[in-house]
C-alpha cells in the first residue's frame, strides 16, 4: 500500500515540524473560517442581536468541536504509533474503530447537546430574543456533529501517514462549499440566520467525505467494523481520547466563563468579545494546529525508539511558535483598523478588536507553549498531563484574574484576564514535556515498551543545530 512508511522517523525536523503545522493550520483554520464567514455576513445584516447570537451559539460550537480535537487526537496517536513501528495491518484496525467509535459518541453527544441548548445558552448570559436566535442556529447545526467527527479523525489519520495536506484540503472544500453558499441562503433566499446554519451543515459533509476519500484511496482503506474489534479497541483509543477531550473541553469552558463575564457589559461587549474569538482560530490557527502536527511527529519517532528525534521534534516546535507570533502579532496590529472596518466595529465593540489585534496577540506564545507541550504528553502515555495543564489553564488561570480586572477596566479587562493566565501555565506545560520525554509513560503499540534504536542514526546537517 502507498505511503504507508513512517516518513517522520528521519529527516528535518524543523522542517517537518513546519510542513505539518502549516498544512494542518490551512485545515484547522478552515473549520473555523466557516465561524468567521458566518459571522461575517450575519454582520453585514446590521442587526446587533443577530451578532450576539452567533457570539453565543460559537461559544457552544467551540465546545462540541473540543470534543471532536480530543477524538481525533487519541486515534490519530495509535494510528502513528503503529506506523513508526511498521504494522499496517494495526493502523488499519485503530483507524476504523476510531471512526466508528467517534461516530458513535458524536451522535450519542450531540442529542445531549441538542436537548440542552436552553440551559447552555442561558448559563452563556444569553436572553429574549438573542438566546432564540442563538438555540434556533444550534438546533440545526448540531446534529451534525459526527458528521464532523468522522472528518476530524480522517484528517488525523491522514497527518498520522504524513498526509498533511490531504486533511488539510478536506477542510479547505468545506470551508469553500461556506463561502458559497452563505450569501445564496443568507442574502439571496432572505433566510438570514437559518442560512448561516444551513451552509454550516453542508460544510460538514464536505469535510467528512473528503476526509475519508484519501484513507480509502490511498492508505489501505478500512476493515469492516466488528463489534468485539470495536469493543478491544475502545480501552486503547479512549485511554488516550479522553484525556485528550477534557484537555480539549477546558478551552470553551474557559471561553463560556469569558462570554458570561463579557455579557454583563452589553451586547456591544458579547459582539466584541464575538469577533475577537472568531479571529483567534484564524490568526492563530497555525498554532492551534500544533498538537495535531506535532503529534504524528512524537508518536511515529516515539514507536520506532527514537527519544532524541522527540526532544527535538519538542524544541523545534517551540521555536517555530515563536516566529509564528511574532509575524501574526506584527500583522493584525498593522491591519488591527481594517479588520475592525470589515465587522462594522464601533465604540467598545472597536476597542476590544484593537485590543485584541495589539498586546495580546503577543501573548499567545504561550499558549503556543501549551499546545506543543500537550503534543508530546498525548503521545508518550502522559495525556492526563495534558489535562491537568488545560483545566489549570482555563480555570484558576482564567476566572480569578478575569473578574479582578475586569472589575478596573471592564469588558477589556475580562480579556486581558483571560490573557495572562496563558503565561504561568505554558511555562508549565513545557516543564511537563520534558519530564515526559525523560520517562515516558506510555508503550509502544500494542502495550510492549518502545525499542531502543540499536544504533544511533547520524544526524543530517540540517539536523545538527545549538
Amino acid at each position: 500500500m502507498a505511503g504507508q512508511q513512517a516518513k517522520f522517523v528521519e529527516g528535518n525536523l524543523f522542517r517537518h515540524v513546519s510542513v505539518m503545522a502549516l498544512t494542518s493550520s490551512v485545515g484547522l483554520m478552515a473549520v473555523f473560517v466557516v465561524d468567521l464567514i458566518n459571522m461575517f455576513y450575519i454582520a453585514l445584516l446590521g442587526r446587533a442581536e443577530l451578532a450576539a447570537a452567533i457570539g453565543y451559539a460559537g461559544a457552544i460550537l467551540f465546545f462540541t468541536t473540543s470534543f471532536g480535537i480530543g477524538m481525533s487526537i487519541g486515534v490519530g496517536a495509535l494510528v502513528a504509533r503503529a506506523l513508526g513501528a511498521r504494522d499496517q495491518a494495526l493502523a488499519r484496525e485503530k483507524t476504523t474503530t476510531g471512526l466508528v467509535l467517534g461516530f458513535v459518541f458524536g451522535s450519542l453527544f450531540a442529542a445531549v447537546v441538542w436537548l440542552f441548548l436552553w440551559p447552555l445558552v442561558g448559563l452563556l448570559g444569553a436572553s429574549g430574543e438573542t438566546a432564540a436566535l442563538a438555540v434556533h442556529f444550534l438546533q440545526i447545526v448540531v446534529p451534525s456533529q459526527p458528521l464532523l467527527m468522522v472528518g476530524m479523525i480522517g484528517g488525523a489519520v491522514l497527518r498520522s501517514h504524513g498526509d498533511a495536506r490531504a486533511a488539510m484540503m478536506a477542510t479547505v472544500w468545506g470551508a469553500v462549499a461556506t463561502a458559497a453558499l452563505d450569501p445564496v441562503l443568507i442574502f439571496g433566499l432572505g433566510l438570514e440566520l437559518t442560512g448561516a446554519a444551513i451552509a454550516s451543515v453542508a460544510a460538514r459533509v464536505v469535510i467528512a467525505w473528503m476526509a475519508l476519500q484519501p484513507i480509502r484511496r490511498k492508505y489501505g482503506g478500512f476493515d469492516r467494523p466488528r463489534v468485539r474489534q470495536v469493543a478491544a479497541d475502545m480501552g486503547p483509543i479512549w485511554a488516550i481520547a479522553v484525556p485528550a477531550i477534557l484537555t480539549q473541553v477546558a478551552t470553551p469552558v474557559g471561553q463560556a466563563f469569558v462570554t458570561r463575564a463579557t455579557s454583563a457589559y452589553g451586547e456591544a461587549a458579547v459582539a466584541g468579545m464575538a469577533i475577537a474569538g472568531r479571529l483567534t482560530p484564524v490568526a492563530f490557527g497555525v498554532i492551534f494546529a500544533l498538537s495535531g502536527a506535532i503529534g504524528p511527529i512524537v508518536g511515529q519517532n516515539f514507536g520506532a525508539g527514537r527519544m532524541d528525534r522527540v526532544r527535538r521534534a519538542f524544541r523545534d516546535g517551540l521555536i517555530f511558535t515563536a516566529l509564528v507570533i511574532l509575524a501574526v502579532s506584527a500583522l493584525l496590529f498593522t491591519l488591527r483598523g481594517p479588520i475592525a472596518d470589515a465587522f462594522q466595529a464601533e465604540g467598545l465593540t472597536r476597542d476590544m478588536v484593537y485590543l485584541f489585534c495589539g498586546p495580546l496577540a503577543l501573548l499567545w506564545f504561550f499558549n503556543g507553549m501549551i499546545f506543543v507541550g500537550n503534543a508530546v504528553c498525548n503521545n508518550l502515555g502522559r495525556p492526563f498531563w495534558s489535562t491537568v495543564v488545560n483545566w489549570g489553564r482555563h480555570t484558576v488561570g482564567t476566572i480569578p484574574l478575569a473578574l479582578w480586572l475586569g472589575q478596573y477596566w471592564g469588558a477589556e479587562g475580562v480579556l486581558v484576564g483571560q490573557a495572562l493566565g496563558g503565561v504561568v501555565f505554558g511555562l508549565a506545560a513545557a516543564w511537563l514535556a520534558l519530564l515526559a520525554i525523560r520517562s515516558p509513560g506510555a508503550h509502544g503499540p500494542r502495550g510492549r515498551p518502545a525499542p531502543e534504536p540499536e544504533t544511533e542514526p547520524v544526524a543530517s546537517p540540517g539536523e545538527r543545530r545549538a
